[in-house]
């Protein structure tokens, strides 16, 4: 199974993937919890120059994602999926039409359209998208930001308007979570689907 989890920063997704990451693990199944962007030397590397470098055009930020995952999908993504592993993966495809489609103007269907290509199509078996009102999410942050994090409240509601979106173009693919609750009770939520995929 290949298994993401989507949001906007600070809606509790990355506890979800590694709570998820670990459930897989205690059935006994092999999984490969991982990132985005990230995942490989070149995609860590590429993380580092868009979270921490300097400011750059959409394009180059779309563009830089877009490389990054080209390389997770074909060094670690889908070679685990060939060896019969779970992949659970913290931002995939969904992140970057939210973000870079949405939020920064470039087009849903042009940056969709990019990554599907340079992935060779390979598309999650599931998607949760933890929905929470983007100032309630920035509340929750931290000291430390990165480029993208420090954005402004706007750029934040364009990006969860566009997971929104995506939500309701892809509804077989995409369940929407309630991001307010407990992280168990997200949690749980997450096992009853992901038990109907097994």
């Amino acid at each position: 199974m290949f298994i993401t989890f989507e949001g906007v920063d600070w809606s509790g997704k990355s506890t979800q993937a590694g709570l998820l990451a670990g459930w897989l693990s205690e059935q006994g199944r092999t999984v490969l919890p991982t990132r985005e962007p990230g995942g490989t030397p070149v995609a860590e590397a590429v993380r580092e120059v868009v979270l921490h470098g300097h400011d750059m055009t959409p394009w180059a930020e779309a563009a830089l994602y877009a490389a990054a995952r080209a390389d997770h999908v074909e060094h670690a993504i889908r070679p685990a999926l060939e060896r019969g592993e779970d992949v659970v993966c913290d931002r995939y495809i969904d992140s970057s039409v939210a973000y870079q489609g949405c939020a920064r103007g470039l087009g849903e269907e042009r940056v969709l359209e990019l990554n599907v290509m340079v992935t060779r199509g390979l598309l999650p078996d599931r998607t949760f998208l933890v929905l929470i009102d983007p100032d309630e999410a920035r509340a929750r942050a931290g000291e430390h930001r990165d480029r993208i994090e420090r954005e402004g409240g706007e750029f934040m509601r364009k990006a969860d308007q566009g997971f929104r979106a995506l939500a309701a173009q892809f509804p077989e693919r995409i369940v929407a979570l309630d991001g307010t609750r407990s992280p168990d009770e997200i949690a749980e939520e997450v096992r009853e689907h992901v038990r109907a995929l097994l």
